[in-house]
């Protein structure tokens, strides 16, 4: 049971909020919704000539001001209703089961009808925006997006198409040292091809015999990594103009 000083410190608030509401609705003529036209508040004449986009935009802000006004009328008829509540003496009652609705709850939520066993928005959702499932990276919603599986999933097929071209820039990569926009896309520096580095330049023919080395910039950087660490390469500068004379020496 709320006693005398608690009540009328909740009339006072209740008040004041009904005075706030009522003045910011008058102030701005209830979010320019008292305008018949959407026109009249963008002070235009006419809107035929606006590109499309600028239609978009101002049936956007037109729906934002409508969902902001109906917020503040419903605001403000839930601070009406609980004012006339008190006058009947009736403030501070569960609607569902009549019990009194603690006064902690009511300085949070004044304009409260049920306590908190009997609120409508008890249970949280657990459901996610839709927009989610544009906005989530194309990796991990497929069955072996996460697993160590040796074959073509939704991570390659979104790296084999962002090699082409994303709205990332350098900077957005600063951490990992890449400053080409060549390499704007995750993992720009994965084998494309292959899985070792010898992978990418050792040949063989169609029954798997070593032929000799294809000379590209593969086999350039396996070679500077090898020099670097003064590791002996088992292949090489061996290219197929070399191969008889590779074989001359096999024997």
């Amino acid at each position: 049971m709320l006693t005398p000083d608690q009540l009328s410190k909740l009339r006072s608030i209740l008040l004041a909020e009904k005075e706030d509401l009522h003045q910011r609705l008058d102030a701005n003529q209830h979010f320019d919704t008292e305008f018949a036209l959407i026109k009249e508040s963008l002070d235009e004449l006419s809107s035929y000539d606006n590109h499309p986009a600028d239609h978009g935009s101002e049936l956007f802000e037109r729906e934002k001001d409508i969902a902001l006004n109906e917020h503040a009328e419903e605001q403000l008829q839930d601070t009406i209703m609980a004012l006339e509540a008190m006058d009947k003496g009736k403030y501070g009652k569960c609607q569902v089961c009549g019990k009194d609705i603690p006064v902690e709850r009511l300085m949070a939520l004044p304009t409260t009808t049920r306590c908190i066993e009997h609120t409508p928005n008890k249970v949280t959702s657990d459901d996610r925006p839709v927009e989610e499932e544009v906005l989530t990276p194309p990796f991990g919603k497929f069955k072996y997006d996460e697993t160590d599986v040796s074959m073509y999933d939704s991570e390659d097929a979104w790296q084999e198409v962002a090699r082409y071209g994303t709205s990332e820039s350098p900077s957005d990569f600063q951490n990992h040292g890449r400053f080409d926009y060549d390499e704007m896309y995750i993992e720009s520096d994965e084998p494309v091809g292959y899985v070792e580095p010898i992978e990418g330049f050792a040949m063989a023919d169609m029954y798997g015999n070593y032929i000799g080395v294809s000379n590209n910039i593969i086999h350039e950087a396996y070679e500077a990594e090898l020099d670097e660490a003064n590791i002996m390469s088992a292949v090489g500068g061996l290219g197929t103009e070399d191969l008889e004379i590779d074989e001359e020496l096999r024997k």
